[in-house]
C-alpha cells in the first residue's frame, strides 16, 4: 500500500547511492542508519537539502539520515519502495566479512546499536513500570508483598531478568546466527541451575567454573553478545563446513551450542564480566574521586556523543551497573541534557523574530520534554552553534549537581519526563532521587531558557532564498522535467512491466492518471510517436530523452482509445497537448493505465531525482536531472 513517505523514501535510496550500495539499514528513534558499501557514492548535500530530512551524519561506520519523530514510517517506506526486506534490521550485518573497513571502536558501536535498537522501547517501558511500582509501594498505595505487586512486577522485571535471551536473539540476527540458537544461549545463561540455587555449579568436567561478581548472568549484557558473536563465527567458518548435509539439521546447532556454552562458562563469561566490571569501576572511581568532574564530563559531552551515535558505548555499562550493583551513575550524569535543550529552544522561541524558527520551536519543545532532542538539536540549536554548546554547559552543571547529591538510577526507564521513575529506589521505595531529578530538570529548562533570552541573536537579514529546485538547478546545472499528466505518483518498481520496473530502460517515475491527457513536460522535439499512439518520445532542448508510455501492453489496442495531437518531428513547448486517451475504455479492455515517464539517457546524468509528492498536476516539477 502506498505511503505518503514513498517519495521521500525514493529520494533517500537514490542519494545514498542506490539500493545496490546499501549493505544494511535499521533505524533508531529519530534516524535511519545505513551501512553503505561506498559512502562516497552518497549525495550528502542533496539529502541535507531534501524536505523531510533534518540532516545527515557520518560516524561510527554508519551513514545516518536524521528524519525526526516519524522515522518509523519513513523506514517502512524505504523498505517497501526499495524492496530492502532482506537488508532491514540487520545493521552492519556484513561487519564480519568487512571488518577491515572499520576500526574496532566503530565495529563495537555498530554491534551495540543494532543489538539494542530492536527492543529499546520495550526495555524503557518495563523500566517505567518498575519505577511506578516502587513509587506506589513507597507511598503506601500498594504493598510490596501483595498479589497485585508481585504479578505486575513479573511483567516489569521480565525484560531485565531475561535480558540475555533477548540480547541472544537480536545479537544472532546481527551476527548471522540462527535466532533460535542465540535465544538458547541466552536462556542457558539464566537457567535456574545457574541462578543461585542449591545445585552444584562449581565445576564443569572437574574444572572450576567462575561466575560473575553478581552471582549469575541474569540482566547481564556483554557475556551473551560475545558468546553469540563467537557462536556465529564458529558455526559459519567451521561447523557448517565439516558436518555432512544429511545431519546438518541437528548436528550443526548441537556442536555450536555445546562448544559455545562450555567456552562461555570457562572463558567468555568470566572475561566479559571482568571487562564490564573494569569499565564500571572506572566510572565509579571517577564519581568517588570527584562527583563534580563525573557529572560535568558525562553531562557536557552526552549530546555530542548522541549526535554521532557514540553514546551506545556507555549504555551496556549502565545496564551492567544496574544488574551487578542495582544502581548506575552514568545515566544520572546525562539526565539534564534533554531538559537543557528544551529550555534553550523555549528561550529561542520567545526571543526570535524569525517566523520559520518560531514555527519549528513548539514541536521541538514538546519532543524535548519527551526526551527526543534531535529536532531541537538539528533544527535550532546546532545550526546556530553557540546555543548548542551553551546547552551542553547547562547539562554539565546539572550532571555535576545530580552526582554530587548522590542521585542513583535504578532502572532503564524512558526519556525526558518519562525517566523520573528510574530514580525511585525499588528496594526501599525512597523517592529522594526522583524529587531531586525533577527539581534539576526544571532548573535546566529555566537555565536554558534564560541563557538564550540573554545571548541568542537572530542572524542578520539575508536575501530571500530561492526555492529548493532553483538552488539545485543553479548549483548543479539541473534540468527540471514537469509532470505531463495529472495523477498519483507511483514508483517504477510498482509497474507490472519488468522493462520499466527494473530500470532497464532508464530511471524515472510513474503516474496513475486521473485525466486522459498528456502534455509536453518541457520544450523540445517529438522524437518518436508510435503509430498506436500509446507512447511518445521527446528530446528536450537541454538534451533529455524522455519516453511517456501510457498504460501497460496498450500497444495491443492498436490505437483504439488514443488520439495523438502532434506528430513525430514537431517542435513543442512545455504544456502543449500531445495526446488524449480514454481511461475508462483502456481499463475496460483489461489494461492498466499506469504511465511511466522514463529518462532513457539516464547515463548522461549524475542523478535522476523524482518528486517526493504523492500527487501531481500538469506543469508541476516531476523529475530533477543533475
Amino acid at each position: 500500500m502506498a505511503s505518503k513517505y514513498d517519495g521521500l523514501a525514493r529520494i533517500i535510496i537514490q542519494n545514498v547511492g542506490g539500493k545496490d550500495n546499501i549493505e544494511s539499514i535499521t533505524h533508531c528513534i529519530t534516524r535511519l542508519r545505513f551501512s553503505l558499501k561506498d559512502e562516497s557514492k552518497a549525495n550528502t548535500d542533496i539529502l541535507k537539502e531534501t524536505d523531510g530530512v533534518v540532516t545527515v551524519i557520518q560516524s561510527g561506520g554508519q551513514y545516518m539520515v536524521v528524519i525526526g519523530n516519524h522515522v518509523p514510517q519513513v523506514f517502512d517506506a524505504v523498505i517497501s519502495v526499495g524492496h530492502l526486506e532482506s537488508k532491514s534490521a540487520l545493521a552492519a550485518n556484513n561487519d564480519i566479512e568487512s571488518s577491515e573497513k572499520k576500526n574496532l571502536f566503530n565495529s563495537f558501536i555498530s554491534v551495540i546499536t543494532s543489538v539494542f535498537t530492536p527492543f529499546l522501547g520495550v526495555l524503557c517501558a518495563c523500566g517505567i513500570l518498575k519505577g511506578v511500582l516502587a513509587l506506589l509501594t513507597a507511598t503506601g498505595v500498594m504493598s510490596a508483598t501483595g498479589g497485585s505487586y508481585n504479578i505486575l512486577y513479573s511483567l516489569a522485571d521480565s525484560a531485565f531478568y531475561f535480558l540475555p535471551p533477548i540480547l541472544g536473539m537480536t545479537a544472532a540476527k546481527k551476527f548471522k546466527l540462527p535466532e533460535m540458537e542465540g535465544l538458547i544461549i541466552g536462556l542457558a545463561l539464566v537457567y535456574p541451575y545457574l541462578t543461585g540455587g542449591a545445585d552444584d555449579i562449581s565445576n564443569l568436567f572437574g574444572i572450576p567454573v567462575s561466575m560473575p561478581p553478581s552471582g549469575d548472568y541474569t540482566s547481564s549484557v556483554i557475556p551473551v553478545i560475545l558468546a553469540v558473536a563467537f557462536a556465529a563465527w564458529f558455526e559459519n567458518k567451521f561447523v557448517k563446513k565439516i558436518v555432512p548435509d544429511t545431519i546438518k539439521l541437528f548436528c550443526v546447532p548441537l556442536i555450536t551450542l555445546f562448544v559455545t556454552f562450555v567456552l562461555t562458562m570457562f572463558i567468555i563469561g568470566p572475561v566479559a564480566s571482568t571487562i564490564a566490571g573494569a569499565l564500571s569501576l572506572f566510572f565509579e572511581t571517577l564519581n568517588t574521586a570527584s562527583p563534580i568532574l563525573m557529572g560535568v564530563v558525562v553531562g557536557f559531552f552526552w549530546q555530542i556523543l548522541v549526535m554521532f551515535g557514540l553514546h551506545w558505548s556507555l549504555v551496556p555499562i549502565a545496564l551492567s551497573n544496574m544488574a551487578t550493583a542495582g544502581q548506575d551513575i552514568i545515566l544520572v550524569a546525562m539526565f539534564g541534557t534533554t531538559f537543557a535543550q528544551t529550555g534553550a529552544v523555549l528561550g529561542i522561541w520567545l526571543k526570535t523574530k524569525d517566523a520559520k524558527i518560531k514555527s519549528l520551536a513548539p514541536a521541538s519543545v514538546i519532543s524535548g520534554l519527551a526526551g527526543v532532542t534531535e529536532p531541537a538539536i538539528y533544527g535550532l540549536t546546532l545550526p546556530k552553534k553557540a546555543p548548542f554548546f551553551r546547552t551542553c554547559a547547562v547539562a554539565g552543571v546539572a550532571g555535576a549537581v545530580l552526582c554530587t547529591l548522590g542521585v542513583k538510577c535504578y532502572n532503564m526507564a524512558g526519556l525526558g519526563v518519562f525517566g523520573y521513575p528510574a530514580y525511585v529506589n525499588p528496594a526501599t521505595g525512597d523517592t529522594h532521587g526522583m524529587i531531586i531529578s525533577i527539581i534539576v530538570s526544571i532548573a535546566c529548562i529555566i537555565a536554558g531558557c534564560i541563557v538564550e533570552l540573554i545571548f541568542y541573536k537572530d542572524d542578520a537579514p539575508a536575501k530571500k532564498e530561492a526555492k529548493k529546485e532553483e538552488r539545485i538547478q543553479d548549483a548543479l546545472g539541473a534540468e527540471i522535467i514537469a509532470a505531463p499528466i495529472n495523477g498519483e505518483i507511483k514508483d517504477l518498481s510498482e509497474i507490472e512491466d519488468a522493462a520499466f520496473s527494473s530500470g532497464a530502460m532508464g530511471k524515472g517515475i510513474a503516474i496513475a492518471p486521473t485525466e486522459g491527457k498528456v502534455y509536453a513536460p518541457a520544450d523540445g522535439t517529438i522524437s518518436a510517436f508510435f503509430p498506436t499512439g500509446h507512447a511518445v518520445g521527446i528530446t528536450t532542448n537541454d538534451g533529455a530523452e524522455i519516453i511517456i508510455h501510457v498504460g501497460m501492453d496498450t500497444v495491443k489496442l492498436q490505437g483504439q482509445g488514443f488520439e495523438p495531437k502532434v506528430k513525430q518531428g514537431d517542435k513543442v513547448k512545455k504544456g502543449d497537448l500531445l495526446l488524449e486517451f480514454d481511461i475508462d475504455f483502456i481499463k475496460a479492455q483489461g489494461y492498466p493505465v499506469d504511465t511511466p515517464i522514463i529518462i532513457t539517457n539516464t547515463d548522461k546524468y549524475a542523478d535522476v531525482i523524482p518528486t517526493d509528492a504523492d500527487k501531481v498536476n500538469v506543469g508541476e516539477n516531476l523529475i530533477t536531472l543533475i
